[in-house]
């Protein structure tokens, strides 16, 4: 081969090795994620355990819907079993999402704050979240009511 032919298959594979390298990333990039991603309504479960004294120690269950306003908000409504005490509530938070689909929130209901830290999967359809709270052993599970595109939205 004559040099300017090496030169040139060296230049070709060089300039395709980078195109290549770069490609996946492009593509990672365009699946980031915001509040934005959150906007709508979300059916939820949360299972675990609160660690305190009675009454309010012991098995934690509860199901209901948050509803994120797509900036920064979130309200929810639910039916919940703490120890076995059952009862209706509402909560009222805040919360954030990274770039990479990762996020926090918090809610407030009767003087209680809790803390999750949470993972968008499905596309934004889904997250899973645990508490944060050293007063608690709780992960939720959420998945969106209702398809983007449905006219209940």
């Amino acid at each position: 081969m004559k040099p300017s032919t090496i030169a040139k298959t060296l230049t070709i594979a060089a300039v395709t090795a980078f195109a290549l390298g770069i490609a996946p990333r492009a593509k990672a990039d365009d699946r980031g994620c915001s509040e934005a991603t959150l906007k709508g309504v979300f059916a939820y479960t949360s299972t675990g355990f609160i660690v305190a004294a009675a009454p309010y120690g012991g098995p934690y269950a509860e199901v209901g819907t948050q509803t994120f306003d797509g900036k920064g908000s979130v309200t929810f409504t639910f039916n919940a079993s703490q120890n076995g005490a059952v009862g209706l509530g509402t909560a009222t938070g805040t919360y954030t999402v990274n770039d990479d689909c990762t996020g926090t929130f918090m809610e407030t209901s009767d003087g209680f704050t809790a803390h999750f830290s949470f993972v968008i999967d499905k596309s934004g359809d889904e997250l899973q979240a645990i508490c944060q709270d050293t007063s608690a052993v709780v992960t939720r599970f959420a998945r969106r009511q209702f398809p983007r595109d449905d006219w209940r939205r």
